[in-house]
């Protein structure tokens, strides 16, 4: 009975940032949309790789913020950082996909020409 509070915020937390994560590629998804409608080269990997590398460098730094909530893993757990990169990544293509196979399926001679 003494732990419901962490465990409520834990779960909370949880719930929290999974939303997060869910409205993160529901806006990726809709900015490649728009991009790739405008016939831009960019398709956004680069974006999500500079954007990977200053998570991690902010997770570093604000990890001891964050360290007495941790439970069963140090501030610094490698296999945690990665776990959660690789996740991002793995959202962030699946947000990419749809507007690049609709980019891939207009002819080059057409978007040549519009350009």
């Amino acid at each position: 009975m003494t732990l419901w509070r962490a465990r409520l915020a834990a779960w909370l937390l949880g719930l929290f940032a999974a939303l997060a994560v869910v409205l993160t590629a529901a806006g990726l998804y809709g900015v490649l949309s728009y991009s790739v409608s405008q016939r831009t080269q960019e398709l956004g990997l680069r974006v999500v790789s500079v954007g990977l590398l200053i998570g991690l460098v902010a997770s570093f730094a604000l990890s001891r913020l964050v360290a007495s909530q941790l439970y069963g893993v140090t501030a610094y757990d490698p296999l945690t950082y990665a776990d959660v990169a690789v996740l991002l990544l793995i959202v962030a293509l699946l947000a990419c996909f749809i507007p690049a196979r609709r980019a891939a399926k207009v002819d080059p001679m057409i978007a040549l020409r519009t350009e």
